[in-house]
């Protein structure tokens, strides 16, 4: 029962986001990602370099 009450919570919560996300203006949408890009970077140590170099490693073998 307490589980169905979460998974429930958490559909109206992205239900909501995904409602506020259609209403915003181009700007604002690039602001959102802006400004995560710069959460990302600060906080995760720049996630984007780990993939790069992930890609840069493999020798084509398949493995």
């Amino acid at each position: 029962m307490q589980r169905s009450k979460i998974g429930l919570l958490l559909a109206a919560a992205a239900a909501y986001g995904a409602y506020k996300y259609s209403r915003m203006t181009p700007e604002q949408k690039n602001g959102l990602k802006t400004k995560g890009k710069d959460f990302l970077n600060k906080n995760m140590g720049g996630l984007n370099n780990l993939f790069n170099k992930a890609k840069a490693t493999t020798n084509g073998s398949g493995y």
